[in-house]
């Protein structure tokens, strides 16, 4: 069972140490830039990124990051909503089924509102990563017509 997991100083080693296949790696930004956002975040933001290990039976298989933002925060839409801002299974663990799961168990912690109400969740992905693509559509994500400034187009899941 797919659970969720505190970065702590016994596994964000583990953590750092997740990988991409390398065609992979220019879809996302490595998990030590990830945890670095999220110190930035706790410093100096009302609400922390909610950052994650990703655990299959006690092993680490991935990295998850989340946040929350008001309305008047939102850069795409004019309501409070959650978005996932990092989601990565390491490259051991691909093709199992685990994105499936771990997006599965992001969207029920995401339901329990844990920074606040909300009305969407808003995921970014690489055009190219096909597969993620098709994650995110199973779960009902729909493209807002949006991209970010990183070329990434904006996907939107009402809650």
């Amino acid at each position: 069972m797919v659970e969720f997991r505190k970065i702590t100083w016994d596994n964000f080693e583990e953590c750092m140490s997740l990988e991409l296949y390398e065609e992979q790696k220019n879809f996302l930004a490595p998990n030590v830039y990830s945890l670095a956002q999220s110190y930035v975040a706790l410093l100096n933001d009302e609400l922390p990124a909610m950052t994650f290990a990703i655990y299959d039976k006690g092993t680490m298989i991935g990295f998850i990051m989340m946040y929350h933002d008001t309305a008047e925060e939102n850069e795409y839409g004019n309501e409070s909503c959650y978005g996932v801002l990092r989601f990565m299974i390491d490259k051991k663990y691909q093709g199992k089924g685990y994105g499936k799961k771990a997006m599965a168990k992001a969207l029920e912690y995401i339901k329990t509102f844990p920074q606040g109400e909300a009305k969407a969740v808003y995921i970014a992905f690489e055009p190219k990563n096909t597969i993620a693509k098709q994650l995110y559509a199973s779960f009902g994500f729909k493209e807002t017509g949006e991209v970010n400034d990183a070329d990434e187009v904006i996907l939107k899941l009402n809650l």
